[in-house]
């Protein structure tokens, strides 16, 4: 595995990092505070070609490889992981799928006003009662009499950028009767401001608080036809392989906030002194430290990993379900693991607001449950080894 970064992902990563610090830092604490969505954040995002990275130039990407994405992503989770959310779910759960199955009309229209940031993306997938077992979706979309727009009616939950989305894709049931069930799911691209649809309740969440999420509603809402991503019946095979993509960008998130406590960490056990003498010089704190710094560099291994499988899948169709899962998983409980030690290495001042570790705690917690629980992952992993039928 070359892990050698060339001129274009040091240029990135540089840029990425310097944006998040700069710009993205200094306002993350009010936008966790008050909820509130970081859009002008996202629309310079776009404009630097953060909002759709392996987006061809011609759709208004910057044209870059999967090692870019996960470089660029670590660095703005480093700064807030609710931008980063927004971030992730642009790339790779829109654009990724979008640039993937769609024809040329489709990415023209539907992902250039995305990935320059002046549109907002969003994945319609999970539902009230469907969230891990796709298979039980309720959401309908039948077919019109004279067969030229699809009617969908239901409701989703738990969608990022719900509340701001402009442009969505949405999985629905078109064929009730199929087995298994899951063959029965299309894809359609939706567009937010057409009548029959209206988003829902916001959620009031632990962390991620400037990410936006709510539920969202279909009534009588109009499809045509050539809004349909890939092929009816093709939703479910869709909906898992963005899913792959998506895993990714969550752990090099979840690399991101594990850093910034762990960096945040090795300054104030430095500079603590407690009975005369720095923190650090205990063994206790130490192999914290250790611990803290071997799982984070873990982590990067398996999303590098994964990243690559992505980009080798590009020329060979191969999937790379598990390196995705692989790597979502240990970096996700790492997060959580870094973090919470974190906490306890501040001790108190990890408890207030006066600094971000709480935020960083808060935060870390989502990467361990949404696109795929932890649970989930294990089993994905374990079912593609033991090539079980039924494997994600």
């Amino acid at each position: 595995m070359d892990l050698h970064l060339n001129e274009e992902h040091v240029m990135i990563r540089d840029a990425a990092r310097d944006f998040a610090q700069n710009e993205i830092a200094p306002v993350a604490a009010h936008y966790d505070e008050t909820g509130e969505f970081p859009l002008p954040i996202i629309r310079k995002m776009g404009e630097m070609g953060f909002m759709g990275i392996e987006m061809p130039e011609e759709y208004g990407g910057a044209g870059m490889d999967a090692i870019a994405y996960v470089l660029a992503m670590e660095e703005i989770a480093k700064a807030d992981v609710a931008v980063s959310t927004i971030m992730s779910v642009n790339n790779s759960l829109y654009c990724h799928g979008i640039y993937t199955f769609g024809d040329e009309e489709q990415r023209q229209e539907w992902l250039v006003p995305i990935t320059t940031g002046e549109q907002i993306g969003a994945y319609a997938l999970t539902e009230p009662m469907s969230g891990s077992d796709a298979g039980t979706m309720r959401t309908r979309a039948v077919l019109s009499e004279d067969g030229s727009h699809y009617i969908i009616n239901g409701r989703k939950s738990w969608i990022t950028s719900g509340p701001v989305a402009n442009r969505l894709v949405l999985f629905a049931v078109t064929d009730p009767d199929a087995r298994p069930k899951h063959r029965g799911i299309t894809a359609f691209l939706i567009d937010t401001s057409k009548p029959g649809f209206t988003p829902g309740k916001e959620e009031p969440k632990l962390g991620i608080r400037a990410s936006a999420t709510c539920e969202i509603m279909f009534d009588d809402y109009k499809c045509p036809v050539e809004n349909v991503l890939g092929k009816p019946g093709q939703g479910f095979k869709i909906a898992m392989t963005v899913l792959d993509a998506g895993r990714i960008g969550i752990a090099s998130q979840a690399l991101g906030v594990a850093e910034a406590a762990y960096e945040a960490s090795v300054v104030y056990a430095r500079e603590r002194i407690a009975f005369g003498r720095p923190i650090g010089e205990f063994q206790m704190i130490q192999q914290k430290i250790a611990d803290m710094k071997t799982r984070i560099e873990a982590s990067r291994l398996l999303i590098y990993q994964a990243a690559l499988a992505k980009q080798e899948a590009k020329k060979t169709g191969k999937r790379f379900t598990t390196e995705a899962a692989m790597a979502k998983l240990f970096a996700s409980e790492t997060a959580m693991f870094v973090t919470h030690q974190a906490v306890q290495i501040h001790g108190g001042m990890g408890y207030s607001k006066e600094l971000p570790i709480e935020r960083y705690f808060r935060d870390a917690k989502i990467t361990e449950i949404y696109e795929g629980a932890s649970e989930i992952q294990r089993m994905v992993i374990a079912r593609n080894e033991l090539g079980l039928r039924g494997s994600c």
